[in-house]
């Protein structure tokens, strides 16, 4: 939330849920055995879901509440240390150590935005905006990628038996929450029609669904990330909702952050032939979610108004933020850069999310060259007409 934003959240600090303590988390991290590498992972009997109705009140109670005590921060502490955080320990991160996973725990707690939904002052707007505001194919997939989001994020924490990842991903599931309490109060307040919500499934395998939830938010946040700025730049949007959503775009970040840091540690701490499991996994996922971006899901509002969602949004949305037009390699330039800008007040030592950035980097390579190819050739023509013309 930045010091421009207290128009939106000017009470939030009154109400905010927080334990600033900086070193709130269990002091055991730095003096755990790397013993802990072979030790089984097993979920405890409350993630059994046989009784499904019994599991989503559950879940239910895990996403929707956070046990902190209130904070007196001012909201210029609050988006300061949204975006800045450092680990005190002095030396490398190694990835899968007692200190990463610490540090990786630590960040999530302390960087927490304590903004409310219930007080956004949602701005008034403009019949051309609100027109174009409501009218973006992105609301139905919006609010049902959050309520899908926390449901799996709760269920695979209740799998974690180590107590600060478990706290890590469970407020990760509540924040999920957040978001999507955020875009329906805004959907409601602005009369966007949504399609008839689905009943969120109970995840068959909570691993499985974290995965690619989490793959899914690592490439949707580095486009969207571009977008967001472009659509700050370009000025078809006010400034003031602009503003209500960057919160929201920095949480994504620290969303994405923790999943990279988590499949790292993960990774480190599986016996070899549970790791070659996982690692198919991993490509089963990526193939999953590359055939999803490729398909648009039907549904219908209560007046029987078809909406389209459109998984990919974030790659093909540029037309809908901007008037101008916009080059593929100028929209990868900006959203490698809207990414690094987002992590950079967090711990160079936590890894950064590399799918994204690479397929964007090695796509605007190709493109580069193929450009370059293609303008030797044009300026080749050019000169041999001139030729002939002689």
């Amino acid at each position: 939330m930045s010091a421009k934003h207290h128009h939106s959240h000017r009470e939030s600090h009154h109400h905010a849920h927080h334990d600033d303590s900086r070193h709130a988390s269990s002091s055991h991290g730095h003096h755990e055995a790397r013993s802990e590498k072979g030790r089984k992972r097993k979920p405890g009997p409350e993630a059994d879901h046989c009784d499904e109705e019994a599991s989503r009140a559950r879940l239910e109670q895990l996403y929707s509440h956070l046990p902190d005590a209130p904070s007196a921060r001012t909201l210029e502490e609050v988006d300061f240390q949204a975006r800045h955080w450092s680990s005190p320990v002095i030396g490398p991160l190694t990835p899968g150590s007692p200190e990463h996973k610490k540090a990786t725990a630590d960040m999530f707690r302390e960087t927490f935005n304590p903004y409310k939904p219930s007080v956004i002052d949602w701005p008034d707007l403009d019949p051309e905006t609100r027109e174009r505001i409501t009218s973006l194919p992105i609301w139905d997939i919006a609010v049902h990628t959050e309520g899908r989001a926390r449901l799996r994020m709760a269920a695979y924490a209740e799998m974690i038996e180590d107590p600060e990842l478990r706290d890590a991903i469970a407020r990760n599931a509540w924040e999920e929450n957040r978001h999507k309490e955020v875009l329906s109060r805004m959907v409601e307040h602005y009369g966007i029609k949504l399609g008839v919500e689905p009943p969120y499934e109970m995840p068959k395998n909570p691993e499985w669904a974290y995965l690619v939830t989490g793959f899914s938010e690592c490439w949707d946040s580095f486009f969207a990330f571009g977008l967001f700025a472009m659509a700050e730049k370009s000025g078809l949007f006010p400034m003031e909702l602009v503003e209500t959503f960057e919160p929201v775009m920095q949480e994504e970040a620290r969303h994405i952050l923790l999943f990279a840091n988590w499949l790292a540690y993960h990774r480190t701490h599986l016996p070899l032939l549970k790791r070659l499991w996982f690692e198919g996994k991993v490509l089963a996922v990526l193939a999953y979610l590359f055939y999803e971006r490729l398909t648009l899901l039907r549904t219908f509002d209560e007046d029987g108004n078809e909406h389209t969602e459109d998984f990919n949004f974030a790659v093909r949305g540029v037309e809908s933020v901007t008037e101008e037009t916009i080059d593929f390699v100028k929209l990868m330039e900006l959203c490698l850069s809207e990414n690094d800008r987002r992590f950079s007040g967090y711990d160079p030592r936590l890894l950064r999310p590399q799918l994204a950035p690479a397929c964007a980097r090695i796509a605007l390579t190709a493109v580069r060259m193929w450009k370059g190819v293609f303008n030797k050739a044009e300026k080749k023509e050019e000169r041999d007409g001139g030729e002939v013309a002689l």
